[in-house]
């Protein structure tokens, strides 16, 4: 069979200086900024829409587990101001207009071109130029690409043996319908008990006839305490933004506002932490970590807010054996991300929801009207797949990449994700990553970790064509150095005992290393400004005469 021969490239996309893959909260920050630097700019995005992980997870009670007036933009003021969020956690139809009110604020759809896949990148070491093909057949060619693919937008679907068999209809909560889906009536299956599931199941059990859910692995979770925002909560922040806004970017690790720790766990009497854990539950919410300053780091420590969590689930779960199942026991309280939920626990109390413990039972087969493990049949009408994501480099490696000498960047991650400051990964030249592996990413308010990326990266291409540089790459002594770094930051902490998507180890066969940086987005922060302060050490930038024509482009 004769090669494909490749799409002819047209004058205006011969002109373009940067390509942005995706187009979620980092991919509109980044065409915005892009362009007030006067950059010709194209944006591939795979759905329908703007919006990212917004777009496509639609799953009843989605919501961020980030406080929605710290989950929100902060490069414009009057945007802060005026766009008013109805609840202390938004719910995902709202975080969705969000995004789409900034595409229109802005005027940014225009540059945007969806329902487009990016099948492969491809850099020419003659010309310095990427080329990036696309599901329409169409080639772009553009000095640099920038991956604002996502960390949590390639959902993972495992193969059970007679999956194509099953009758019902079949759901991920990581690729929803666009349209209501209504399980009135219907005895429901849903796999998994991940952050997805814990917000999905309450919502369910309340339409379904019959809910079962299959769990292998239990998950801690707190209560979000969500309730409407008032007009005095909102004008809080408002009147504070400036000043909350640097505490996120330099004083807190995961980039939340919130109390600060003076103290371990263990330098508490028992009665005096407890009440202090009574509180945080409480009030609600991803602080509940922050009651100590240690619970990452010390074991002791952690177990002291795990068996707390442990002890609100026995009372909450009316059954005992139901209540065991749910209280984790396999892996510190924080080494996955901690859940935040409303009403979970209390779910299984109703008559019509069923616990099945898959870990112990594995899941044999899918019947084309049940769920078989342990030898029995679950019958179930619909599936509900809550199995997660292959999260941070899953969007990456769907993309064909190829940099210098033909080397692909899945070849070069194959035993688990190289950058450096994970922004740049050495042999892929003018080729960006918004937070990256070994970036704080997922570990921290992405809209935080989204801009102070963005921002990095646009001041960088300004920066390179004021010297009128035409290259920039990472060095491998610079990405060894750093990888090294994030694993030794790592070690020192409770994170890597839990086999959680921070490790891969949710995608059969994907080396477990743990992907993002914990060292925490104030500290990272300020080193990626040192680097840049020193003339982007770390990184080797190439200036190549080239003669002036009416194709040269901007950078």
């Amino acid at each position: 069979m004769a090669a494909a021969q490749p799409q002819p490239v047209s004058h205006q996309n011969a002109r373009i200086d940067v390509v942005v893959v995706g187009a979620g909260f980092a991919g509109l920050y980044l065409l915005h900024k892009l362009r007030g630097l006067g950059l010709h700019v194209k944006v591939f995005e795979q759905g329908g829409d703007v919006g990212g992980t917004w777009y496509w997870n639609r799953y009843p009670g989605a919501r961020c587990d980030v406080e929605s007036m710290q989950y929100s933009f902060s490069f414009d003021d009057k945007l802060q101001q005026e766009w008013n969020w109805s609840e202390r956690y938004a719910p995902q139809p709202e975080i969705l207009r969000y995004a789409g009110h900034v595409a229109d604020r802005y005027d940014l759809r225009g540059d945007i071109q969806f329902n487009t896949t990016v099948k492969s990148a491809v850099f020419d070491e003659r010309a310095n130029r990427w080329t990036v093909t696309t599901s329409d057949g169409q080639a772009t060619i553009a000095q640099h690409v920038v991956l604002a693919t996502g960390c949590l937008s390639n959902a993972r679907t495992p193969e059970f043996r007679g999956m194509k068999d099953f009758k019902g209809k079949v759901y991920h909560t990581g690729n929803w319908p666009h349209e209501p889906v209504d399980f009135t009536g219907l005895r429901v299956g849903v796999i998994g008990t991940g952050s997805s599931a814990i917000q999905s199941i309450p919502l369910i059990a309340e339409q379904a006839s019959q809910l079962t859910v299959f769990q292998r692995t239990a998950n801690f979770s707190v209560p979000a305490r969500n309730a409407p925002l008032t007009d005095d909560e909102r004008k809080s922040f408002r009147d504070n933004y400036p000043e909350i806004r640097r505490q996120a970017r330099e004083d807190f690790k995961n980039g939340i506002v919130q109390p600060i720790p003076d103290r371990g766990a263990l330098d508490d009497p028992e009665h005096e932490r407890r009440e202090k854990y009574h509180a945080r539950w409480t009030s609600g919410g991803l602080t509940f970590m922050g009651v100590y300053n240690n619970l990452v780091l010390d074991q002791r420590a952690n177990d002291t807010a795990a068996d707390f969590i442990r002890e609100r689930i026995s009372e909450i779960v009316s059954d005992p054996e139901t209540a065991r199942l749910l209280q984790p026991t396999d892996h510190p309280v924080g080494s996955k991300r901690i859940c935040v939920d409303t009403d979970y626990y209390a779910t299984f109390n109703r008559s019509n929801v069923t616990l099945v413990d898959i870990k112990a039972h594995p899941i044999e087969q899918i019947l084309p009207h049940a769920v078989r493990t342990g030898g029995k049949d679950y019958e179930v009408d619909a599936l509900v797949l809550a199995t997660g994501f292959d999260a941070m480099t899953g969007s990456v490696a769907k993309i064909d990449i190829r940099g210098r000498g033909g080397q692909t960047l899945n070849d070069k991650w194959a035993e688990g994700p190289r950058t450096y400051l994970g922004l740049m990964s050495a042999g892929f030249p003018n080729l960006f990553i918004v937070t990256g592996p070994g970036s704080p990413s997922v570990l921290s308010n992405m809209i935080v970790s989204i801009e102070q990326h963005v921002d990095w990266i646009t001041d960088c291409l300004s920066y390179m064509r004021d010297r009128g540089a035409e290259v920039i790459e990472a060095t491998h002594p610079a990405e060894d150095k750093w990888v090294a770094h994030v694993n030794e930051v790592a070690a020192g902490t409770l994170y890597p005992q839990a086999n959680s998507w921070y490790m891969g180890a949710n995608i059969p066969g994907k080396p477990q290393i743990f992907m993002p940086y914990i060292g925490g987005v104030g500290v990272y922060r300020q080193i990626c400004n040192d680097v840049a302060a020193k003339d982007y050490e770390g990184f080797a930038m190439t200036v190549r005469a080239r003669p002036k024509t009416k194709e040269a482009v901007a950078l």
